[in-house]
């Protein structure tokens, strides 16, 4: 007699049905992976990483309707929509954002190249210095802010600009440019691990230090690593606004031209440019501010467009943002369905131009009447207090006591507090006349603004070149960095730094 086969506990229904589900998962996320993040083509030689900062597509939008054409970075093949949420907070930081795009890793804000226990991880940046590659960062505010601080640093606060400097001359990176350093000597006590001034120590790593436009346009390749920065930081060490700049200034343009020069290799180089001022203008509700550096931006973005169509098998150009800022619309119930870009071709320059210098002095004048301040409104941003032609820029009744009232409190002479509801809501801690010009130019030319901070919309990731195609589509901002870590011929995921004295002077704090 045949011995009968037997199972003693056989595979229930519910077993064979949860093993066929994680099949279909693991299926699922594979081509999921294929598909989002993973490239298997020639990996692209010459990489350029363009970060709009607090530019979402209203921004973009605003600067098209402007300039009534295309920018060069709405005409790239490949088109996607990003998330931009940080690990601890809906709406995002520039820190948090910046980790996430240059590291693929969801951290919370104000953490800098860290996972949110503080565990430091190698940007795209670091990965290809580790291939061979030349690396160039560059920015149009401090160069020790945020983004570009993301890139090459690992701090759990943003704040401790002694510590990325530092780290700056120990990223071994052969370009940095754009604007200033905020603290090279430790002077707001936020490091653990004091070591010196930070320029000595960058000088000490073989950086050639320039601050003028002449020395800059004559760099060559033999000069080696350079630190450099334009000679006028208005404002927080930063560029100043393209709007209020003159043939002094170095451009962000001529700076992507610069390190392109400087980079160009037979290994290759990796370049991140970000256009840090358009976020400046908006969190001060500036559209024209913003709108003009925006097209700055793209006018950079122009220059890697131009390399690549003479190495187009060897280049991939990715563009983003790491948030919207200020909550820009489209649309204003004041003009209902009307819109009028041109009367923003009226402001000559950009609130903090205005605060700094031509109201400042204004001001310092004395007992200075309502009256007296009218003309240079009128000079500066084209708004008219009377008159019969009818093109927009006679201010309403209403109009004119809004900028009455905030005349009254920016010559009170105390600074705006943000705990007070009303003003918070009214200027957002801006100069209060300023920011209501603004606000009455741009809703003149059909925009508003629903805050001062960043927003949590989507934004627009562009590419064009290698590995283009898998940068359609909607993805989190992680994936930008591992889509880019894929085309660069890394594999896709969160690469860690667990040695070096970058990462010990990290943990220390």
């Amino acid at each position: 007699m045949k011995k009968r086969l037997s199972i003693k506990k056989p595979l229930s229904y519910h077993v064979l049905l949860t093993l066929f589900v994680v099949f279909t998962l693991i299926i699922s996320s594979s081509a999921f992976a294929s598909s989002m993040r993973l490239y298997n083509g020639k990996p692209a030689k010459y990489v350029f990483f363009f970060i709009g900062d607090g530019m979402g597509i209203p921004q973009r939008t605003a600067a098209e309707n402007y300039v009534e054409k295309r920018l060069i970075v709405d005409t790239f093949p490949a088109q996607g929509i990003t998330t931009t949420h940080a690990a601890d907070r809906f709406i995002t930081g520039s820190a948090a954002s910046a980790t996430a795009l240059g590291c693929g890793q969801k951290t919370n804000i104000g953490v800098i190249g860290m996972t949110p226990n503080q565990q430091s991880v190698k940007s795209v940046a670091h990965l290809a210095k580790e291939k061979g590659m030349k690396v160039g960062i560059i920015s149009s505010v401090s160069i020790d802010h945020a983004t570009p601080a993301a890139f090459y640093a690992h701090v759990p606060k943003r704040s401790q600009y002694y510590d990325i400097a530092v780290q700056l001359s120990e990223s071994g990176f052969d370009f940095f440019g754009g604007g200033g350093l905020k603290d090279t000597t430790d002077k707001k006590k936020k490091s653990n691990n004091y070591r010196g001034d930070a320029l000595a120590l960058i000088k000490k790593a073989g950086y050639n230090i320039v601050t003028n436009k002449a020395d800059f346009m004559a760099l060559k390749k033999r000069d080696g690593k350079v630190l450099a920065w334009n000679a006028w930081l208005q404002d927080g060490k930063a560029m100043p606004y393209k709007m209020d700049m003159t043939e002094k200034d170095i451009t962000l343009t001529q700076f992507t031209s610069k390190a392109i020069e400087m980079l160009d290799n037979s290994k290759g180089f990796f370049l991140m440019v970000e256009g840090g001022k358009i976020d400046w203008a908006c969190h001060a509700n500036d559209a024209t501010a913003s709108i003009i550096n925006t097209i700055a931006f793209d006018e950079a973005v122009k220059v890697a467009v131009n390399f690549a169509r003479k190495k187009p098998n060897d280049t991939l150009i990715v563009i983003t943002g790491d948030h919207e800022c200020g909550g820009l619309t489209l649309g204003f119930a004041g003009t209902k369905y009307a819109t009028n870009f041109d009367i923003l071709s009226h402001q000559k320059v950009s609130f903090q131009k205005f605060t700094d210098e031509i109201f400042k002095k204004f001001k310092g004048k004395g007992n200075s009447t309502f009256n007296d301040i009218k003309p240079l409104i009128t000079r500066y941003f084209g708004l008219r207090f009377k008159g019969d032609a009818n093109d927009g820029l006679v201010l309403q009744d209403y109009q004119v006591k809004m900028l009455e009232d905030a005349f009254v409190q920016s010559m009170a002479g105390k600074k705006v507090s943000s705990k007070d509801p009303v003003t918070a809501l009214l200027y957002g801690g801006y100069e209060p006349l300023t920011v209501t010009i603004t606000h009455v130019l741009n809703n003149k030319a059909g925009l508003a603004w629903t805050s001062y901070k960043h927003t949590g919309v989507p934004v627009t990731t562009s590419a064009m070149g290698l590995g283009e195609e898998i940068f359609n589509g909607y993805y989190d901002n992680t994936d930008v960095a591992k889509k880019i870590m894929a085309v660069m011929g890394i594999a896709p995921k969160v690469y860690f730094s667990l040695k070096g004295d970058t990462m010990k002077l990290a943990a220390n704090h």
